[in-house]
């Protein structure tokens, strides 16, 4: 996993949300969305190198000042380090909570984790109306439940989570919303970990399948064919612009954990053609990667792709990096 674009990209407040080709557009600003993505994904990898330390370091104190004393989280912060906009539990909370899950499994250093986790349950106390922001901090509430079983915050949330969830419509649309948005796999991938750790065999199967179906839709011969940023509904047509990494990144995530809960090689597989639609295995045949630098390119576009290489894209390259080299070593 190449960290030197992300570490182009973090000064010492924080991550730079937004880049024109490689450089960073710094009066853009920072949000805790990217220095939350960015976080979680260096807490799963082994690179603890100085300049890796720096990066964690910096994402944390930058969550830490997001957070207001009633659990909510401000997104925005401008390039001088004026927080702005309101706090809210909208997905940048739920990814927070995403980030603060990830260090209290990953730390290793007893202090960092428990500030982790007392910042994850002071959020934790708090709902979103918003689904992908319930599905993010389930995301993070399993991460907290894999090193403190039974503990009574994070469940809350899984079970909230469940309850949120509507049944199917009946017929061929097995997805739990009425079309797919952003991050589609992640709704998927929640389910599965929320139902493992209540003990609900039932959401476990609804989101396993779910997940397949997702899998095929998004799926053509040997490579990945991305649903657009815009979304999905059926009758729309596929192959579909601007594919964004973000949904490959959260579809190897999905994989791994279905591969963790059912040890089938086919979601091993998977995330493999994932990895793939990166080096250009897609519907273009362009590389989503810049293999040198380890940035991430913002679009695969109807004529080729869009070059700005923003911290969303890179961090998606990271992730995609960091669970397939991960996945291969444990089953090697």
């Amino acid at each position: 996993m190449n960290i030197s674009h992300l570490a182009s990209l973090t000064d010492d407040i924080g991550l730079f949300e937004h880049c024109l080709f490689a450089e960073p557009r710094t009066s853009h600003g920072y949000c805790v969305d990217d220095v939350s993505r960015g976080l979680t994904v260096l807490m799963r990898s082994d690179d603890r190198s100085d300049e890796a330390r720096r990066l964690i370091d910096t994402y944390i104190a930058f969550l830490s000042a997001a957070q207001q004393p009633d659990g909510t989280i401000i997104n925005r912060r401008d390039c001088e380090g004026r927080w702005y906009g309101p706090a809210s539990t909208e997905d940048h909370w739920g990814r927070a909570l995403w980030a603060w899950g990830t260090l209290v499994r990953e730390s290793g250093d007893t202090n960092r984790a428990a500030e982790a986790y007392e910042h994850f349950r002071i959020s934790a106390r708090r709902r979103s109306v918003f689904l992908r922001s319930m599905v993010f901090a389930s995301l993070g509430a399993s991460q907290v439940l894999d090193v403190l079983p039974g503990n009574r915050v994070a469940l809350a949330v899984l079970e909230d989570t469940i309850a949120m969830l509507p049944e199917a419509p009946p017929g061929k649309w097995v997805w739990p919303e009425s079309r797919l948005t952003y991050a589609n796999a992640a709704v998927a991938e929640a389910m599965m970990l929320a139902g493992f750790h209540t003990n609900r065999n039932d959401v476990i199967r609804r989101g396993r399948h779910a997940l397949e179906w997702l899998w095929q839709l998004q799926s053509e011969a040997d490579h990945l064919s991305i649903t657009p940023h815009t979304g999905w509904l059926p009758g729309d047509s596929l192959p579909a612009f601007d594919q964004q990494p973000i949904e490959v990144a959260a579809l190897v995530d999905a994989c791994a954990t279905a591969y963790h809960l059912t040890s089938d090689p086919i979601w091993s597989q998977r995330m493999m053609i994932g990895q793939r639609w990166f080096d250009g295995h897609n519907d273009q045949g362009i590389a989503m990667r810049d293999t040198r630098t380890g940035a991430g390119y913002d679009a695969l576009t109807l004529d080729s792709r869009n070059e700005n290489q923003g911290a969303e894209s890179t961090i998606a390259v990271m992730s995609v990096a960091q669970r397939t080299s991960v996945h291969l070593e444990s089953v090697d």
